[in-house]
């Protein structure tokens, strides 16, 4: 990783940053990288990959139908409401 990478991923990326965060973000990539080289190079043959380092499954509840949503009580509340639909502010032009 070298300050060329940076400056053609920031052009692609439409960014721009201060020095001292160009070094920093050079830094961080090549910390990075040097990290995923490092994996590669471990000798992974035999190894089953997993899902999941533990063999544990996540306690869920059960799935009901809840009864909590009171539209009547959350219109009352919203600031505009038309035909039963919450009128918001356009977002997009």
């Amino acid at each position: 990783m070298d300050q060329q990478t940076i400056d053609k991923l920031l052009s692609l990326s439409r960014l721009s940053l201060l020095p001292d965060d160009r070094e920093k973000l050079l830094r961080d990539l090549s910390s990075i990288v040097g990290l995923v080289d490092f994996m590669r190079s471990i000798d992974t043959e035999g190894v089953e990959p997993l899902a999941h380092p533990l063999e544990v499954t996540q306690r869920l509840r059960p799935d009901e139908p809840d009864t909590s949503f009171d539209q009547e009580h959350y219109q009352a509340i919203a600031p505009q409401i038309r035909d039963g639909l919450y009128l918001v502010p356009r977002v997009v032009e």
